[in-house]
Protein backbone atom coordinates (compact mmCIF):
# COMPACT_ATOMS: atom_id res chain seq x y z
CA UNK A 1 0.00 0.00 0.00
CA UNK A 2 1.17 3.33 -0.84
CA UNK A 3 1.92 5.03 2.47
CA UNK A 4 1.67 8.64 2.04
CA UNK A 5 2.67 11.85 3.99
CA UNK A 6 0.49 14.63 5.12
CA UNK A 7 1.74 18.27 5.27
CA UNK A 8 -1.04 21.39 6.11
CA UNK A 9 -1.96 23.62 9.08
CA UNK A 10 -4.67 25.75 8.84
CA UNK A 11 -8.98 24.70 8.98
CA UNK A 12 -8.47 24.50 4.96
CA UNK A 13 -5.80 21.62 5.10
CA UNK A 14 -8.33 18.97 7.47
CA UNK A 15 -11.14 17.70 4.99
CA UNK A 16 -7.87 17.27 2.73
CA UNK A 17 -6.57 14.93 5.58
CA UNK A 18 -9.61 13.01 6.81
CA UNK A 19 -10.66 12.19 2.69
CA UNK A 20 -7.37 10.52 2.19
CA UNK A 21 -8.03 8.62 5.48
CA UNK A 22 -11.68 7.84 4.95
CA UNK A 23 -10.87 6.74 1.03
CA UNK A 24 -8.25 4.07 2.61
CA UNK A 25 -4.94 5.49 2.17
CA UNK A 26 -2.53 4.36 4.72
CA UNK A 27 -1.08 8.16 5.92
CA UNK A 28 1.66 7.26 8.35
CA UNK A 29 2.57 10.97 9.15
CA UNK A 30 1.17 14.19 9.35
CA UNK A 31 3.60 17.56 9.93
CA UNK A 32 2.14 20.43 10.48
CA UNK A 33 3.46 24.09 11.72
CA UNK A 34 3.84 23.91 15.97
CA UNK A 35 1.33 24.93 18.54
CA UNK A 36 0.78 28.48 19.12
CA UNK A 37 -0.73 30.95 21.70
CA UNK A 38 -3.96 31.92 20.71
CA UNK A 39 -6.62 34.49 21.71
CA UNK A 40 -6.20 37.18 24.33
CA UNK A 41 -4.98 35.17 26.98
CA UNK A 42 -2.15 33.56 24.36
CA UNK A 43 -3.28 29.24 25.02
CA UNK A 44 -0.94 27.19 23.36
CA UNK A 45 -3.41 25.61 20.85
CA UNK A 46 -2.82 23.08 18.07
CA UNK A 47 -3.15 23.70 14.49
CA UNK A 48 -6.57 22.30 13.12
CA UNK A 49 -4.61 19.76 11.03
CA UNK A 50 -2.75 18.44 14.48
CA UNK A 51 -6.04 18.24 15.94
CA UNK A 52 -7.19 15.79 13.07
CA UNK A 53 -4.92 13.54 13.00
CA UNK A 54 -4.74 12.99 16.68
CA UNK A 55 -8.29 11.82 16.70
CA UNK A 56 -7.05 9.37 13.70
CA UNK A 57 -4.60 8.42 16.01
CA UNK A 58 -1.97 9.31 13.66
CA UNK A 59 1.94 10.34 14.42
CA UNK A 60 2.88 13.84 14.32
CA UNK A 61 5.45 16.25 13.66
CA UNK A 62 6.12 19.51 13.84
CA UNK A 63 9.15 21.63 12.93
CA UNK A 64 9.90 25.00 13.34
CA UNK A 65 12.11 25.21 10.57
CA UNK A 66 11.22 22.35 7.89
CA UNK A 67 14.16 23.25 5.99
CA UNK A 68 16.38 22.08 8.97
CA UNK A 69 14.19 19.70 10.38
CA UNK A 70 13.03 16.91 8.16
CA UNK A 71 15.13 13.48 9.49
CA UNK A 72 11.41 12.24 10.63
CA UNK A 73 10.39 12.18 7.13
CA UNK A 74 12.47 9.91 6.06
CA UNK A 75 12.32 7.57 9.10
CA UNK A 76 8.00 6.98 7.58
CA UNK A 77 9.73 6.36 4.52
CA UNK A 78 6.79 7.69 2.29
CA UNK A 79 6.02 6.95 -1.60
CA UNK A 80 3.97 10.14 -1.87
CA UNK A 81 4.04 13.58 0.21
CA UNK A 82 0.97 15.85 -0.40
CA UNK A 83 0.47 19.08 0.84
CA UNK A 84 -2.12 21.38 1.49
CA UNK A 85 -1.72 24.87 2.65
CA UNK A 86 1.35 23.62 5.21
CA UNK A 87 3.16 27.45 5.16
CA UNK A 88 6.94 26.96 4.53
CA UNK A 89 8.44 26.19 1.81
CA UNK A 90 9.50 22.41 1.50
CA UNK A 91 13.43 21.56 1.26
CA UNK A 92 14.76 19.67 -2.28
CA UNK A 93 15.76 17.29 -0.35
CA UNK A 94 12.54 16.34 0.76
CA UNK A 95 10.56 17.14 -3.10
CA UNK A 96 13.34 14.17 -4.61
CA UNK A 97 12.45 11.31 -1.87
CA UNK A 98 9.73 10.04 -2.65
CA UNK A 99 9.63 7.77 -5.61
CA UNK A 100 5.65 8.94 -6.65
CA UNK A 101 6.83 12.89 -6.16
CA UNK A 102 5.39 15.67 -3.94
CA UNK A 103 1.97 16.80 -4.70
CA UNK A 104 0.52 20.33 -3.36
CA UNK A 105 -3.55 21.07 -3.44
CA UNK A 106 -3.16 24.61 -4.33
CA UNK A 107 -6.14 26.85 -4.01
CA UNK A 108 -6.15 29.02 -7.71
CA UNK A 109 -6.65 27.71 -10.86
CA UNK A 110 -2.89 27.91 -11.88
CA UNK A 111 -0.58 29.73 -12.95
CA UNK A 112 -2.97 32.69 -11.61
CA UNK A 113 -2.62 33.45 -7.97
CA UNK A 114 0.87 31.57 -7.28
CA UNK A 115 1.58 32.01 -3.39
CA UNK A 116 0.51 32.12 0.20
CA UNK A 117 -3.03 34.23 -0.04
CA UNK A 118 -4.51 32.91 -3.48
CA UNK A 119 -7.91 32.85 -2.22
CA UNK A 120 -8.05 36.32 -0.88
CA UNK A 121 -6.20 38.16 -3.22
CA UNK A 122 -9.19 35.90 -5.96
CA UNK A 123 -12.37 37.58 -3.89
CA UNK A 124 -10.16 41.21 -3.88
CA UNK A 125 -9.92 41.70 -7.36
CA UNK A 126 -13.48 40.61 -8.21
CA UNK A 127 -12.61 37.08 -10.32
CA UNK A 128 -16.40 35.34 -10.69
CA UNK A 129 -14.89 31.85 -10.27
CA UNK A 130 -11.05 30.34 -9.14
CA UNK A 131 -10.72 26.42 -8.07
CA UNK A 132 -8.13 24.30 -7.16
CA UNK A 133 -5.07 22.87 -8.89
CA UNK A 134 -3.48 19.27 -7.72
CA UNK A 135 0.18 20.23 -8.70
CA UNK A 136 3.91 19.12 -8.74
CA UNK A 137 5.95 20.60 -6.03
CA UNK A 138 9.20 21.70 -6.78
CA UNK A 139 11.80 24.15 -5.59
CA UNK A 140 10.11 27.97 -7.10
CA UNK A 141 6.70 28.71 -5.62
CA UNK A 142 3.29 27.38 -6.93
CA UNK A 143 5.89 26.49 -10.84
CA UNK A 144 5.31 22.80 -11.19
CA UNK A 145 3.63 20.71 -13.43
CA UNK A 146 -0.50 20.31 -13.30
CA UNK A 147 -2.33 16.92 -12.59
CA UNK A 148 -5.95 18.31 -11.93
CA UNK A 149 -7.72 21.36 -12.08
CA UNK A 150 -11.60 22.36 -10.74
CA UNK A 151 -13.38 25.16 -10.86
CA UNK A 152 -15.44 26.66 -8.27
CA UNK A 153 -17.50 30.02 -8.79
CA UNK A 154 -17.38 32.64 -6.55
CA UNK A 155 -20.66 34.22 -5.72
CA UNK A 156 -21.66 37.82 -4.85
CA UNK A 157 -21.78 37.27 -1.07
CA UNK A 158 -18.95 34.64 -0.71
CA UNK A 159 -16.21 35.88 1.30
CA UNK A 160 -12.35 34.69 2.37
CA UNK A 161 -14.36 32.30 4.83
CA UNK A 162 -16.86 30.75 2.65
CA UNK A 163 -14.64 30.64 -0.32
CA UNK A 164 -12.04 28.36 2.08
CA UNK A 165 -15.33 25.96 2.63
CA UNK A 166 -15.86 25.65 -0.87
CA UNK A 167 -12.49 25.11 -2.00
CA UNK A 168 -11.38 22.52 0.75
CA UNK A 169 -14.30 20.71 0.02
CA UNK A 170 -13.56 20.45 -4.13
CA UNK A 171 -9.85 20.27 -3.04
CA UNK A 172 -10.49 16.68 -1.14
CA UNK A 173 -12.82 15.53 -3.66
CA UNK A 174 -10.77 16.14 -6.52
CA UNK A 175 -7.60 14.96 -4.59
CA UNK A 176 -9.33 11.30 -4.47
CA UNK A 177 -10.05 11.87 -7.79
CA UNK A 178 -6.52 12.22 -9.34
CA UNK A 179 -4.87 9.79 -6.46
CA UNK A 180 -5.57 6.56 -8.43
CA UNK A 181 -4.06 7.07 -11.60
CA UNK A 182 -1.38 9.10 -10.11
CA UNK A 183 -0.51 6.04 -8.15
CA UNK A 184 -0.71 3.76 -11.49
CA UNK A 185 1.49 6.25 -13.53
CA UNK A 186 -1.30 6.67 -15.50
CA UNK A 187 -1.56 11.09 -15.13
CA UNK A 188 0.04 13.31 -17.86
CA UNK A 189 1.71 16.14 -16.68
CA UNK A 190 0.88 19.71 -17.23
CA UNK A 191 3.25 22.36 -17.85
CA UNK A 192 2.33 25.85 -16.42
CA UNK A 193 2.38 28.55 -19.17
CA UNK A 194 4.93 31.09 -16.78
CA UNK A 195 3.86 33.90 -18.67
CA UNK A 196 0.48 33.43 -17.71
CA UNK A 197 1.03 33.89 -14.53
CA UNK A 198 0.15 36.16 -11.31
CA UNK A 199 0.90 36.64 -7.86
CA UNK A 200 -0.60 36.10 -4.21
CA UNK A 201 1.69 37.34 -1.66
CA UNK A 202 0.79 36.64 1.71
CA UNK A 203 -1.28 39.85 3.09
CA UNK A 204 0.35 42.42 4.51
CA UNK A 205 -0.65 45.67 6.73
CA UNK A 206 -1.19 48.08 4.28
CA UNK A 207 -3.20 45.56 2.28
CA UNK A 208 -5.78 45.44 4.90
CA UNK A 209 -6.04 49.29 4.51
CA UNK A 210 -9.54 50.82 2.31
CA UNK A 211 -8.75 52.95 -0.71
CA UNK A 212 -11.66 55.25 -0.47
CA UNK A 213 -10.83 56.18 -4.39
CA UNK A 214 -12.40 53.38 -5.69
CA UNK A 215 -15.56 52.52 -6.32
CA UNK A 216 -18.03 51.13 -3.62
CA UNK A 217 -18.12 47.36 -6.01
CA UNK A 218 -13.84 47.37 -5.67
CA UNK A 219 -14.24 48.23 -1.81
CA UNK A 220 -16.78 46.02 -1.47
CA UNK A 221 -14.33 43.11 -3.04
CA UNK A 222 -11.32 44.34 -0.80
CA UNK A 223 -13.62 43.74 2.63
CA UNK A 224 -15.09 40.48 1.35
CA UNK A 225 -11.87 39.26 0.28
CA UNK A 226 -10.52 40.34 3.66
CA UNK A 227 -13.44 38.45 5.78
CA UNK A 228 -13.76 37.09 8.25
CA UNK A 229 -9.11 37.31 8.20
CA UNK A 230 -7.46 39.49 8.74
CA UNK A 231 -10.33 42.36 8.16
CA UNK A 232 -10.24 45.31 6.35
CA UNK A 233 -9.78 48.56 7.92
CA UNK A 234 -9.82 51.96 7.82
CA UNK A 235 -9.30 55.05 10.13
CA UNK A 236 -12.33 57.97 11.73
CA UNK A 237 -10.59 61.17 13.56
CA UNK A 238 -7.40 59.36 13.52
CA UNK A 239 -9.06 56.07 14.98
CA UNK A 240 -8.77 52.87 13.63
CA UNK A 241 -11.97 51.24 12.45
CA UNK A 242 -12.32 46.94 11.32
CA UNK A 243 -14.67 46.75 8.85
CA UNK A 244 -15.99 43.58 8.89
CA UNK A 245 -19.16 44.02 6.13
CA UNK A 246 -20.82 46.14 4.01
CA UNK A 247 -23.25 46.50 0.98
CA UNK A 248 -23.26 48.52 -2.47
CA UNK A 249 -25.86 51.29 -2.67
CA UNK A 250 -27.68 51.49 -5.74
CA UNK A 251 -27.55 55.61 -5.53
CA UNK A 252 -25.25 58.13 -6.42
CA UNK A 253 -23.87 61.26 -3.88
CA UNK A 254 -22.24 63.96 -4.53
CA UNK A 255 -18.96 64.25 -1.49
CA UNK A 256 -15.56 63.68 -1.34
CA UNK A 257 -14.89 59.64 -2.01
CA UNK A 258 -14.32 58.32 2.43
CA UNK A 259 -17.43 61.31 3.52
CA UNK A 260 -20.15 59.96 5.48
CA UNK A 261 -22.98 60.71 3.23
CA UNK A 262 -26.41 59.28 5.29
CA UNK A 263 -26.67 57.19 8.71
CA UNK A 264 -29.89 55.34 8.53
CA UNK A 265 -30.74 52.22 11.19
CA UNK A 266 -28.93 49.52 8.90
CA UNK A 267 -26.01 51.18 8.11
CA UNK A 268 -23.27 53.84 7.41
CA UNK A 269 -23.03 55.36 3.90
CA UNK A 270 -20.22 56.71 2.33
CA UNK A 271 -18.98 58.21 -0.82
CA UNK A 272 -16.56 56.20 -2.72
CA UNK A 273 -14.76 56.92 -6.37
CA UNK A 274 -17.55 58.11 -9.10
CA UNK A 275 -20.56 59.29 -6.87
CA UNK A 276 -20.61 55.50 -5.89
CA UNK A 277 -21.89 54.88 -2.50
CA UNK A 278 -21.29 51.68 -0.01
CA UNK A 279 -23.21 51.03 3.42
CA UNK A 280 -20.98 50.04 6.29
CA UNK A 281 -22.91 47.81 8.67
CA UNK A 282 -20.72 45.67 11.17
CA UNK A 283 -17.72 48.20 12.48
CA UNK A 284 -15.20 47.66 15.24
CA UNK A 285 -13.54 50.78 16.86
CA UNK A 286 -10.24 50.06 18.29
CA UNK A 287 -10.37 48.95 21.54
CA UNK A 288 -14.37 48.05 21.10
CA UNK A 289 -16.39 45.05 20.73
CA UNK A 290 -17.34 44.12 16.87
CA UNK A 291 -20.76 45.88 16.65
CA UNK A 292 -23.84 46.58 14.17
CA UNK A 293 -24.42 49.79 13.72
CA UNK A 294 -27.19 49.55 15.37
CA UNK A 295 -25.21 49.09 18.56
CA UNK A 296 -22.64 51.90 17.08
CA UNK A 297 -24.66 54.66 17.11
CA UNK A 298 -26.37 54.20 20.61
CA UNK A 299 -22.87 54.09 21.57
CA UNK A 300 -20.42 57.16 22.76
CA UNK A 301 -18.13 57.54 19.46
CA UNK A 302 -19.50 60.83 17.54
CA UNK A 303 -21.05 59.40 14.07
CA UNK A 304 -21.22 62.53 11.98
CA UNK A 305 -22.73 63.19 8.18
CA UNK A 306 -20.02 65.12 7.06
CA UNK A 307 -17.28 63.25 8.38
CA UNK A 308 -14.63 61.51 6.26
CA UNK A 309 -12.81 58.05 6.57
CA UNK A 310 -9.26 58.01 5.84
Amino acid sequence: MTRIVFMGTPDFSTPILEALIKAGYQVVGVVTQPDRPVGRKRILTPTPVKQKALAYEIPVFQPEKIKEDYQQIFEWQPDLIITAAFGQIIPKVLLDFPKLGCLNVHASLLPKYRGGAPIHKAIMNGEKETGVTIMYMDVKMDTGDMISQVVVPIEEEDHTGSLFEKLSVAGAQLLIETLPGLIAGDIKRIPQNHDEATFAWNIKREDERINWNQTASEIYNHIRGLHPWPVAFTTLDEVSVKIWWATVVEKQYEAEPGTIVAIEKDGIVVCCKDQTGLKLTDVQFSGKKRMNIANLLNGTHPIEIGKKFN
